[in-house]
């Protein structure tokens, strides 16, 4: 962890401090006297931590003895309703935060006190969309010059970080182009909602949408410094894995979920999506690298080290969910320094992250093979012999649900109709239960390890429903226009029906035309706007067909001509399947339709490979009044572990943050947020005092949406003794 020690009299300057003995001796061990316990002063200066993105605090004046006593120190409300998901930075006493609508905001990290804000609805981009998941701060040599970047829209932002004003000598006028630098032709539009990380005077960065690649900025000038093709070009390593020519025309790829860094060794560690389209691979046949892939590159020149692939020729949106995390474990005796790369499928891969040697053998298990037209699944897929599976892989009769005699029967009922096929099932016309669900298994919020080689993850417990659709109807009839194309780019969201998902956050499209004008929705379309990316690529023939689709407005063919037969169909080149949307399986009183737990915290011990315990993360209070045990629940966010031998998360659909024993996974603490935490939380000293801070805005599972920003912190008093003076 890079932790900043810093005061309001002395210099400011950055100490960096690695996750050993070194480490939790400058920091000490009482937790009753922080003067005793090291420097009064300690930072959060990256995303999730640090570059390893370990998510471990070297603090410990919050510990087992004292955390019931945590209150909350300060809120701040951001103004905002949304998905808030912010890890926020805190650097020389000021938080850095990213809202639900991607306004950057300073706050007095003691005190919540408003320092500045800005607004990227005042630039180029327009108001920002949801699920920006954090910052980047940079500061030059002399630490005289300090930057925030953000991302919104198609755009890279570089702002002051004393003042939040942009600066204008940063890429044109303030902003870098995401989509620009691609060696693609045209201007793809793409996105950020991970922050990237700095390397030297370089800004690493992913993003989402577009081609697929790694790219190095010029953290000064916002000039492209190096590119990695996650695509591979001729004469590439893994061009043979596609088909002829596949860079010029396939996306995805993109890894939107972060980086991590090895700031010694100078290397960089990527983890990748899947390739489009998600569900049918008929036209990408081969293992597709470097999709759903944990790559070592040169952080200083891009160039790949070593690769390993964890899902080969991905049908099933199985992205690498989470940053891979940097760890030290010890094996025979001897000191390994690893890399661990959580996926949707709770399994954990572990490497040597020098030489990418799995730390335990990887065996290739056979799967099922696909009944769609022109689709060739891969014939295995790799797994893991240490740890076990954090999760169930497979779901059977005995894993009905047993909350309620009505949930039983429905969820058996289901399973029958509808079995399960383990983790890789092949898409099909026929409807599955989808089980590891899409979201996993581990998400976004990732895992944390300590110097001791433990590891520390949420993991959900969700099944959901597989099913792709034909883009002709069943008689061989094509669909008009807009209807395919509808099915093709809208219905994973807004459903077959267009009657949306309101667990998912996707609205319903029926009536739309009586809430919005058409050129409010067409601007959506070509703009984005909530959950929604924008569809510019698409040809605006083909948007305008959308839209009279959704509108039910006939299209000019069909117009006055209806004894002349249906209208042409699209002409675009389309899938010959379309996946039937995203929708998770519950019972009648939409709780998951399996047997609990639906999420967990867990402990693996790395240096074993033995999992140390598994416990319920979340509760639905209404149940456990009936006297059922602790369910878990869906879950967003990570953990954080702390010297203090705690682990503090949110992430549960109860609007709750819980303190936990890192070493038996007993609740220590807990309390109640204004929305769900489904962000992961930071922590941090100012003037002797240990803070906790989370990001609430709720907006997961159904539940309610907000933006507040909640800090915790010990009395003045604990124990006798005061805290900070």
């Amino acid at each position: 962890m890079n932790v900043r020690i810093s005061s309001r009299i002395l210099p400011r300057c950055f100490v960096p401090i690695g996750l050993g003995a070194i480490l939790l001796a400058a920091f000490g061990a009482s937790a009753a006297g922080p003067a005793a316990a090291g420097p009064a002063n300690a930072d959060w200066p990256a995303y999730l931590g640090d570059k390893g993105r370990t998510l471990y605090s070297p603090l410990r004046q919050i510990d087992r003895s004292n955390v019931g006593q945590l209150k909350v120190a300060w809120t701040y409300d951001t103004g905002d309703k949304g998905e808030y998901q912010s890890n926020n930075l805190i650097v020389a006493g000021v938080l850095y935060t990213a809202s639900p609508t991607r306004k950057v905001i300073a706050l007095d990290a003691a005190t919540g006190r408003e320092l500045w804000k800005w607004d990227p609805a005042t630039e180029r981009s327009g108001a920002g969309r949801p699920r920006e998941r954090g910052l980047v701060f940079w500061q030059n040599e002399s630490g005289g010059e300090q930057r925030i970047f953000t991302g919104s829209g198609n755009y890279l932002f570089a702002l002051d970080a004393k003042t939040g004003q942009p600066i204008r000598s940063f890429g044109e006028n303030g902003a870098f182009h995401l989509g620009s630098g691609l060696d693609v032709e045209g201007t793809p539009s793409l996105g950020l909602n991970t922050p990237g990380v700095i390397y030297k005077d370089l800004l690493i960065i992913g993003g989402f949408g577009g081609p697929g690649a790694m790219r190095a900025l010029d953290a000064r000038t916002g000039q492209r410094r190096w590119i990695f093709h996650l695509i591979p070009r001729p004469g590439e390593v893994g061009y043979d894995t596609w088909p002829e020519g596949a860079y010029k025309t396939a996306t995805g790829l993109m890894p939107w979920c972060g980086q991590s860094l090895d700031e010694k060794r100078g290397i960089l560690y990527v983890a990748t999506k899947t390739a489009e389209p998600d569900f049918y691979g008929g036209e990408r046949h081969g293992a597709n690298l470097f999709a759903n892939c944990l790559v070592a590159l040169d952080a200083a020149t891009g160039k790949r080290l070593w690769h390993y692939q964890i899902v080969r020729h991905d049908l099933l949106d199985r992205d690498l969910p989470c940053p891979p995390v940097l760890l030290t474990v010890t094996q025979n005796g001897r000191k390994i320094d690893a890399v661990a790369q959580g996926t949707k499928q709770g399994l954990v891969f572990v490497f040597d992250r020098v030489t990418g040697v799995p730390l335990w053998p990887i065996e290739d298990k056979p799967g099922p093979q696909s009944d769609l037209r022109g689709e060739q699944a891969s014939p295995t897929q790799p797994y893991p012999t240490k740890p076990a599976p954090l999760m169930r892989l497979h779901y059977g009769e005995e894993d009905v649900s047993t909350i309620s005699s009505e949930a039983h029967a429905l969820s058996l009922d289901r399973i029958r109709l509808s079995p399960n096929f383990g983790p890789f099932p092949t898409p099909s016309l026929k409807e599955t239960i989808m089980f590891p669900g899409f979201d996993g298994g581990m998400e976004w919020g990732g895992g944390a390890t300590d110097p001791d080689g433990v590891y520390y993850v949420n993991v959900n417990e969700i099944p959901w429903i597989l099913q792709m659709v034909e883009t002709r109807r069943a008689d061989g009839t094509p669909l008009i226009g807009g209807e395919r194309d509808y099915l093709v780019n809208c219905a994973a969201c807004h459903g077959l029906d267009r009657k949306g998902n309101p667990l998912g956050g996707f609205p319903s499209l029926i009536d739309e035309g009586k809430r919005k004008t058409r050129e409010e929705i067409s601007q959506i379309t070509k703009k984005g706007g909530g959950r929604m990316p924008a569809f510019d690529r698409i040809p605006e023939a083909q948007r305008e067909a959308i839209l009279n689709y959704v509108l039910g407005v006939a299209p000019p063919s069909a117009a006055g001509r209806a004894d002349e037969g249906p209208a042409p169909a699209s002409t675009s080149k389309a899938p010959p399947y379309a996946f039937a949307g995203f929708r998770r399986w519950t019972d009648q009183q939409g709780y998951p339709a399996i047997k609990p737990p639906w999420g967990t915290l867990n402990a693996v011990d790395m240096n074993t490979g033995q999992i140390k315990w598994k416990v319920p993360l979340g509760e639905y209070k209404e149940l456990t009044a009936l006297g059922i045990p602790p369910t878990g629940t869906e879950n967003y966010g990570g953990p954080v572990v702390t010297a203090g031998g705690l682990i503090f998360i949110g992430a549960s659909a109860d609007e709750t943050i819980r303190a936990f024993d890192k070493d038996t996974g007993a609740v220590l603490w807990k309390a109640a947020l204004p929305f769900g935490g489904n962000a992961t939380p930071s922590t941090y000293m100012i003037n002797g005092r240990q803070y906790v801070v989370i990001s609430a805005g709720g907006a997961k599972s159904g539940r309610p949406a907000g933006g507040s920003i909640v800090a915790f912190v010990l009395p003045e008093k604990v124990g006798g003794v005061e805290n900070g003076k």
